[in-house]
């Protein structure tokens, strides 16, 4: 209970936090369209993505947030910056990423085919995927600045058996590789003065779906195993890093206000919460679809538990009372003193963006910080 940390580095003690990605300005989106027709030069677009990121900096510090992002303006997804930085993928484009059976009770389903895309070379680094953000960023605020990174079994998808075998005889080899490159980014972020990184992993609560357990069981990944090799990578890229905060998202898909699954943590908590090495758990809990807080009580007493109660997938308004009753009643289950608030996901998890307006945003934001000034002090 008490007073948040916003000072630069002590993410561990942040009340008020964010997952990564905010909406594209138009301005941004306009110059994306531009560059890729050849119309901006290269300096000239890394002129409009500064200025994006100056935008979203300010947009974030002004509502009143401990922690900021760049806002992922760099990206065209939020995991993008694996192929774009890295060699051995192929021809690759936005639906890359966006393939899935997507779902909203307002907005209608929206299906995406599974791309063509697959890895077909050995891995290649090109550069580091987010070096360039976190350097330009840190210069321009005095909030604790966070950087995500993809869990590296989230590309498991992009092995295939036909198309990746020459390159990659297992999708073991592949994913070991992702992880290595992963592992060598955060070092690299470290040496550059990171103090609060984050991995994104939105397909563990996939799992929290019976369909989605025999989806992996049939492709020969009994669930359980899936779920210890996949934390077994995202350990390794945390290693042991005094003075670092890692953060751990998990969400149950996010693309134009569409999810992928419903259901609680339950199947989840007691195989991942206490063995992931990370010390924040950022979990989404915006509707009924997210299940109840009891699942909370696996959580370990070193973990922080960041409650993802205000949704990004519309604009409602959500109020201060509503959050602060939600908050006492996860308390419940783990001490106030080990929780923190958030959205329950990014604001664009692509440049396609949620269904609500950068007001909206705002709000929302400003929201969750006088929320976490009102609960801790």
């Amino acid at each position: 209970m008490g007073e948040a940390n916003t000072s630069s580095g002590n993410a561990g003690g942040a009340r008020s936090d964010v997952v990564g990605s905010l909406l594209r300005p138009p301005e941004l989106l306009d110059a994306q369209r531009s560059f890729a027709a050849g119309v901006l030069s290269p300096s000239e677009f890394k002129r409009a993505e500064d200025a994006a990121v100056d935008w979203a900096l300010e947009l974030q510090s002004s509502a009143g947030m401990d922690v900021v992002t760049d806002g992922e303006m760099r990206r065209l997804s939020f995991q993008s910056q694996m192929t774009a930085a890295v060699e051995g993928f192929g021809e690759w484009d936005l639906d890359a990423f966006l393939w899935g059976e997507w779902r909203s009770d307002e907005l209608g389903e929206m299906r995406v085919e599974r791309p063509q895309l697959a890895v077909v070379d050995r891995l290649k680094r090109k550069r580091f995927l987010s070096a360039e953000e976190l350097t330009y960023a840190r210069g321009r605020t005095g909030k604790t600045l966070k950087v995500t990174l993809p869990s590296p079994s989230l590309f498991a998808n992009f092995w295939d058996a036909e198309r990746s075998g020459d390159a990659y005889p297992s999708p073991q080899d592949f994913l070991g590789d992702v992880a290595e490159i992963l592992r060598e980014e955060v070092d690299e972020l470290v040496r550059l003065g990171a103090t609060y990184l984050q991995l994104d992993a939105p397909h563990y609560p996939l799992l929290v779906d019976p369909a989605y357990r025999d989806f992996y069981a049939g492709r020969g990944w009994p669930p359980d195993k899936w779920l210890e090799y996949g934390l077994e990578l995202d350990n390794f890229v945390i290693g042991d890093r005094p003075g670092v905060t890692f953060s751990f998202h998990l969400c149950r898909g996010n693309q134009a206000s569409r999810w992928l699954v419903s259901g609680g943590y339950d199947w989840l908590a007691e195989r991942l919460f206490p063995r992931i090495r990370a010390t924040r758990l950022m979990l989404e809990y915006d509707d009924e679809r997210s299940g109840s807080f009891e699942a909370l009580e696996a959580v370990p007493e070193d973990k922080v538990v960041v409650l993802g109660l205000v949704t990004t997938k519309s604009g409602r308004v959500e109020t201060v009372e509503e959050l602060t009753r939600r908050i006492e009643d996860a308390a419940r289950f783990v001490p106030l003193e080990r929780l923190a608030l958030s959205p329950q996901c990014g604001f664009a998890t692509s440049i396609v963006g949620n269904s609500l307006t950068i007001e909206d945003e705002r709000r929302k934001l400003a929201t969750i910080a006088a929320t976490a000034r009102s609960v801790w002090g």
